[in-house]
């Protein structure tokens, strides 16, 4: 069976997603363009020879509408040939985007495909494309208590696996002490690519400290859940959850015998995939059932794993999958994870694939999985394999 390889995996800093941001100025349209540009550039690939530009994007809407892999391939100066399309499965929406190229590589449709994704959370604010709009109703009969945001499924879940403040507080102190001696060491050096004037991750907070963090106030309380889940503790703050976040990301896909062909070196090539869905109240755990389905279906185990990326929506996320799959916390995020490194939505899965993909070259690892909760109770899991 045709193998789907990963040639390269690169991404922009993460910008802090708001006005004065250091991707702020930057339409989302251009930012993604760029890091097209550049994977093709440092290839040295002909876009021309791409059969598929797929593309995660959550907000879909203002700067970010209209389809905007296709906006950006030809801001990029790809030829008028190369299509792409855009796809929303949440927060993992360039993981699904790669997916998606790599089963089409493997499935003979697709020779070289991109998968990225771009998320400018500055310019097309979180939520500006339901605003106004109850979009549960349909579900409401199924659900008649209501679901709720994503903010209180941390706090759900914090509560049911009895995760304090001060766990999630280290948890997060870690994610930057992680994340700020890597990006000393030059460990994102590869896989970082310039944008505008912004260099390096801007979001990382090397003095982080947990006394630092436990004078931050919880982010999600009001009085109708406060009534509704008495047993939450509110602990959940904007220290130990992601930060609004502006970036973009792109992974070259190709199949092994293309790579060869063009004389292309490919890092690693994809094991495992795996989608699946979970209880939409508690909505951040689908994380683990994907994860078990993405290793039973090629016969690994989580001690087989090198390492595992978990994205840090919240902090109880990474920390409830590591007590249900049983894993080794040192090899989960080492590098630091969304806490401190950003979460742009649809770039994240590019994101995380560019770190994990370099982690397991810069240590000699083997097998590398990422998994993220998406909103609705979803995740995708993927199992890469460096090659050597």
């Amino acid at each position: 069976m045709t193998s789907a390889v990963i040639v390269d995996a690169i991404r922009t800093p993460s910008g802090k997603g708001k006005p004065g941001g250091g991707l702020s100025d930057i339409a989302p349209a251009t930012l993604l363009a760029g890091v097209l540009s550049e994977l093709v550039t440092r290839n040295g690939l002909d876009p021309a020879l791409v059969d598929d530009v797929i593309t995660g994007c959550v907000t879909q809407a203002g700067e970010q509408a209209g389809n905007i892999g296709r906006i950006a391939l030809l801001a990029a100066g790809f030829p008028e040939s190369v299509p792409a399309t855009t796809v929303d499965r949440q927060c993992g929406s360039s993981q699904q985007a790669a997916h998606f190229a790599a089963q089409g590589v493997i499935a003979g449709a697709y020779d070289i495909a991109i998968a990225c994704g771009v998320e400018s959370m500055s310019r097309t604010p979180m939520f500006s494309n339901t605003q106004g709009l109850d979009i549960y109703r349909p579900v409401a009969r199924r659900y008649p208590d209501g679901l709720v945001q994503q903010g209180i499924a941390a706090e759900l879940i914090s509560a049911r696996w009895k995760l304090d403040r001060i766990n999630l507080d280290a948890f997060a102190a870690r994610s930057h002490r992680l994340a700020a001696t890597t990006a000393m060491d030059g460990g994102f050096a590869n896989e970082l690519v310039p944008a505008g004037t912004l260099t390096a991750d801007e979001t990382i907070r090397a003095s982080t400290t947990i006394d630092g963090l436990g004078g931050l106030r919880p982010a999600f309380t009001n009085d109708e859940y406060k009534t509704r889940f008495p047993e939450i503790e509110w602990s959940i703050t904007p220290g130990n959850s992601s930060p609004l976040t502006d970036g973009a990301s792109a992974t070259l896909i190709m199949s092994d015998e293309k790579a060869a062909q063009l004389g292309l070196k490919p890092r690693a090539r994809f094991h495992s995939f795996a989608v699946t869905g979970d209880d939409p109240l508690l909505m951040l755990t689908a994380v683990v059932p994907a994860t078990r389905k993405a290793l039973s279906r090629v016969g690994l185990t989580i001690d087989d794993l090198d390492v595992y990326e978990v994205n840090e929506a919240f902090a109880p996320v990474p920390l409830v999958w590591a007590h249900e799959v049983g894993a080794d916390i040192e090899r989960l995020n080492p590098r630091g994870g969304a806490i401190a490194l950003g979460h742009p939505l649809g770039a994240s899965g590019g994101r995380i694939l560019a770190t994990m993909l370099n982690h397991l070259e810069q240590t000699g690892g083997r097998y590398g999985l990422m998994t993220m909760c998406e909103a609705g109770g979803l995740a995708n899991a993927t199992i890469i394999e460096r090659l050597s």
